[in-house]
């Protein structure tokens, strides 16, 4: 007979000590800041009163869902929201798998270090400092490009006011900001591609483009698929500081997401109750998204996420 369960357990946990210690820290993270977290959502339930306490606060049921849903301002949050994720997912999304095959194809391996340093560079640096270049180079009254659009005689262009530019900036500085740090994982991924295909590849006669298209594309696809499918979770995300930073009040109606509606609402005006809804609503938008494209990706023969 074998060892009891108990006994079982117990011996993997002495065996295993060390690794367990080494995943302590991972553990504790999501166990404070993601699942006790969980019991605050029975706020969007209550009329939460910080001096009546959690427990002892009025339960108002859907009440706050009912007003969030009929809100007037839902719709233009969600529009803006959506924008910008489609387009960051569009456009940036791709950008590191670009950046990533460009970077496999370089045989010098200084000058392939000495690239990869400085895309990864702007990813250090804090969106505040990322607004300040922004307002430098494209202010409208002393940004530098608009000094040289006025000493060509031409007439300054309000960059960072005119709201059919908003999005395609915000766009922009997540390229330039995130992208050469998206190439981690890909890089990686590459890394670990059978050297024998390239040979076989050009025995057969395939080109470098041919290769590429034909031997790594592929060999990669499922990292592309997971990286997508854990992004599509991230829709209703689309960075609360960005946006903050860059807002005014020119720009307020293409501006304002869920993020930035949160804050004003929940942490400005206090209506914690009501704000936990809006958190609610994105989880869950978050969550149907990711679950969706997960059967899809297995329908298609993929592994997806899980």
């Amino acid at each position: 007979m074998g060892l009891p369960r108990g006994s079982r357990v117990k011996d993997r946990l002495i065996r295993d000590r060390y690794l367990y210690v080494l995943a302590l820290p991972g553990l504790l993270f999501f166990l404070i800041f993601k699942y006790l977290p969980i019991w605050g959502l029975a706020l969007a339930f209550k009329n939460y009163s910080p001096y009546l306490g959690f427990w002892d606060s009025e339960w108002v049921g859907f009440k706050y869902f009912h007003e969030f849903f009929t809100n007037p301002d839902f719709w233009i949050l969600f529009r803006n929201t959506m924008a910008i994720s489609l387009l960051n997912i569009v456009f940036f999304f791709p950008i590191p798998i670009i950046l990533s095959l460009l970077i496999n194809e370089v045989r010098s391996h200084h000058f392939k270090k000495t690239i990869q340093t400085i895309i990864y560079l702007p990813h250090f640096l804090s969106w505040v400092i990322i607004a300040g270049i922004c307002f430098i180079v494209l202010g409208q009254s002393g940004g530098i490009i608009n000094k040289i659009i006025v000493e060509f005689g031409g007439q300054p262009v309000g960059f960072l006011t005119e709201p059919n530019f908003f999005w395609a900036l915000l766009t922009a500085q997540s390229i330039w900001k995130e992208a050469g740090w998206g190439t981690i994982i890909f890089l990686a991924a590459l890394a670990g591609v059978n050297q024998d295909l390239y040979e076989a590849a050009q025995i057969d006669g395939a080109n470098r483009w041919k290769q590429m298209l034909n031997v790594t594309l592929p060999a990669i696809k499922s990292t592309i698929i997971v990286l997508l499918i854990l992004r599509l979770g991230q829709v209703m995300e689309v960075g609360f500081e960005q946006i903050y930073l860059m807002m005014s009040a020119p720009v307020a109606s293409v501006a304002d997401v869920f993020d930035t509606y949160v804050y004003r609402t929940g942490i400005q005006n206090g209506r914690f109750s009501y704000a936990t809804v809006v958190g609610i609503f994105k989880s869950v938008v978050g969550l149907v998204l990711v679950v969706t494209a997960n059967r899809l990706a297995k329908k298609f023969g993929e592994e997806g996420l899980y």
